[in-house]
C-alpha cells in the first residue's frame, strides 16, 4: 500500500474531480473523499482491493476506481453509460498514473446490464431509484452476477428491499458502515443548498 492512513488516503481522493456535467435522470452525484477513502480502507485491511480485479459500476468521475487503483487494485473496469464520465475517468487515471504506480483500467461506455466480465469484488454507488424506479436494483442484480463480493450504498429507507434482493441471490448481506451523504444542490428542484441523506455501506457475499 502506498499511503501510511486513511487521512492521507483521503488527501489523494479529494484532488479527484467531480462531475463536470452531471444529469438529473441519472442521479449524478459525487461521491465525497471522505466516504470512499472510509469505505475502501476497510476493504484494504480485509485484504479485499490488493491484486484484486475489481469492477466499478456506474463509475461517474471515476473516485472509487481510482481509490481502488491507488490501493493496489490489479485491474479496474470503470463502466458508465455517461461518455463524458467515462472519458473523465480516464483523464483522472493517467494524471494519476504520473504520480503513482497503478494497476491495469478498462474504461467502457455502455449500460451495466451488457457487463459480463467475471470479477472479484465489485464497488458501486448506484443510483438510488428515486428518477428512474429501481435502478439500484439493475446494479445489484448484474453485480451479484459477476463476483461473489459486492459493495454497494444505498439510501437506509431501503435496506428492507435490498435484502430481500440479496436473499434472491443467495447473497450474505451486512451493514459496514453509515454515512450522512450530502447532495448539494446542483439541480433546479433543490431548495437546500445541501440535503443530507442517511445511507448505508453494504458488503454482500456469496452464500
Amino acid at each position: 500500500m502506498s499511503f501510511s492512513s486513511k487521512r492521507e488516503f483521503e488527501l489523494v481522493l479529494s484532488k479527484v474531480a467531480d462531475f463536470t456535467k452531471p444529469q438529473m435522470r441519472l442521479e449524478q452525484y459525487a461521491t465525497p473523499a471522505s466516504i470512499v477513502s472510509s469505505w475502501l480502507w476497510g476493504m484494504a485491511m480485509r485484504d479485499e482491493i490488493q491484486d484484486k480485479v475489481v469492477l466499478d459500476a456506474g463509475c461517474g468521475p471515476g473516485i472509487i476506481g481510482l481509490g481502488c487503483l491507488l490501493l493496489g487494485a490489479k485491474r479496474v473496469y470503470f463502466v458508465d453509460c455517461d461518455s463524458v464520465c467515462v472519458e473523465q475517468s480516464r483523464a483522472q487515471y493517467a494524471a494519476l498514473a504520473l504520480e503513482y504506480e497503478l494497476g491495469e483500467a478498462e474504461f467502457i461506455v455502455g449500460s451495466i446490464t451488457q457487463f459480463e466480465v467475471l470479477v472479484d469484488v465489485v464497488v458501486q454507488n448506484p443510483p438510488f431509484g428515486t428518477k428512474v424506479k429501481h435502478a439500484d436494483k439493475f446494479f445489484l442484480e448484474k453485480a451479484f452476477g459477476v463476483s461473489s463480493l459486492v459493495y454497494s450504498l444505498h439510501k437506509f429507507t431501503t435496506s428492507s428491499f435490498v435484502l430481500a434482493i440479496a436473499r434472491d441471490y443467495s447473497f450474505n448481506a451486512a451493514v459496514i458502515e453509515r454515512f450522512s451523504y450530502p447532495l448539494r444542490a446542483q439541480f433546479a428542484f433543490h431548495k437546500k443548498k445541501v440535503e443530507k441523506i442517511d445511507v448505508s455501506l453494504w458488503r454482500f457475499e456469496k452464500i
